[in-house]
């Protein structure tokens, strides 16, 4: 069934988490406000994160954990809506969350409790959501914009670009966005997929997938920034928190360290050879890594079963060495395909800090990931869909 609407205040593209947000707090402002996605239900994203519970914020959000070709821009967003902002607006709602680990804020049941609080504001806020809706093209003019679309035209004074980045084509992500923004002559930075699995040379594929589904605490190190978290192997290469978290600083080709034995030095190995000459290296490793990784370190090095009082100097500082530098043979990512979030995006030299106005078409505003502004994993990238959404809500 097609709709037309004469006109609107405005026109939200995109039921994501920052479109959501702003379109609930400019119809607050009395706006006449006009949700558009192409996709069958709003918040897709939101309902899978965090393995259906949504990493929905994180108490500890601040500019430094954010990347961007411009780092200056999240800083007023961030202090004009803040987590706790966030978290005071879903305690009005009676939300049920824990804290997984130290500020990180996930729905305690399902992160459908989280969506329908939004969807619950969108309709007390008065605004309108048209699902299933594709945009054939948009008509910048002098004081509208024209909004062509599947079912119907719809005019407005103010447009938002709530899109979304590439990231997992199967929830909908286009490069929409990117579209719009080139159409008025904005500069994309260059987008690659990230916070996103790590894939592995086919040799060392073959032997790390024996140790697929086990997990260890490492430091991923690359391009000088460190994680100290744990990885997972997958039956494609390595995934988990400090690969994911380590992918927004390293792209292939670039050096990657993985370090199995964080916490230990290679005098803490000399020190196990004094204190328990009778003990074996093999004993010690087993209490710091799995055992199938044991025995893939033992492959490497036979002696380890051997009483630690036969190795030699040279013996330990190999195994350190090749503990401290395990070697996993990057190959790439495993893409757009099972990437958290898209690095990159519409230039944010030319958008208003404040307002999230374009600064090439006036009316035009571009909020959430869109923007080349990237937040660790952990909850900041929701966070900064919050921020941007609420606070281009004030203006449009």
């Amino acid at each position: 069934m097609r709709w037309v609407v004469d006109k609107v205040d405005v026109v939200v593209v995109g039921a994501g988490a920052s479109g959501l947000m702003c379109a609930a707090t400019a119809a607050y402002r009395g706006k006449r406000v006009l949700i558009i996605d192409h996709a069958n239900k709003a918040g897709k994203k939101i309902l899978m994160s965090g393995g259906g519970r949504c990493n929905f914020t994180n108490m500890d959000a601040a500019p430094k954990h954010f990347l961007s070709d411009n780092p200056h821009f999240c800083i007023s967003a961030l202090r004009r809506f803040s987590s706790q902002d966030f978290v005071d607006l879903v305690d009005r709602h009676g939300l049920d969350y824990v804290e997984k680990t130290p500020g990180q804020l996930f729905c305690e049941h399902s992160a459908k409790d989280l969506l329908d609080i939004l969807m619950t504001e969108v309709e007390w806020s008065g605004a309108e959501l048209k699902l299933n809706t594709k945009i054939h093209s948009i008509d910048f003019q002098d004081k509208q914009t024209i909004v062509k679309t599947s079912q119907g035209d719809v005019t407005c004074e103010s447009l938002v670009i709530a899109t979304g980045g590439l990231s997992i084509p199967t929830m909908g992500a286009t490069g929409f966005g990117y579209d719009i923004a080139k159409q008025v002559g904005h500069d994309i930075l260059p987008t690659r997929a990230s916070l996103v699995p790590i894939t592995v040379q086919p040799d060392r594929k073959a032997q790390l997938a024996e140790l697929s589904g086990i997990a260890c605490d490492i430091a991923a190190t690359a391009n000088g920034t460190c994680f100290q978290e744990p990885m997972l192997f997958t039956h494609r290469g390595v995934s988990g928190p400090s690969i994911l978290q380590i992918t927004n600083f390293w792209q292939p080709g670039e050096a990657l360290n993985i370090n199995l034995v964080p916490t230990l030095s290679s005098d803490d190995l000399t020190t196990v050879r004094q204190n328990t000459p009778k003990k074996s290296f093999e004993g010690f490793l087993s209490n710091l890594l799995p055992k199938r990784l044991v025995e893939l370190v033992k492959t490497e090095f036979p002696w380890l079963n051997d009483r630690s009082a036969q190795t030699s100097n040279d013996q330990i500082d190999a195994l350190y060495q090749y503990l401290s530098n395990f070697d996993i043979a990057p190959n790439g990512t495993e893409g757009y395909r099972t990437a958290e979030v898209t690095l990159g995006g519409v230039n944010t030299s030319e958008v208003s800090s404040k307002t999230f106005e374009s600064q090439k078409q006036k009316g035009l505003y571009f909020i959430g990931e869109v923007l080349d502004v990237t937040g660790w994993l952990g909850g900041y990238n929701f966070q900064w869909a919050w921020a941007s959404g609420y606070c281009a809500g004030q203006y449009v």
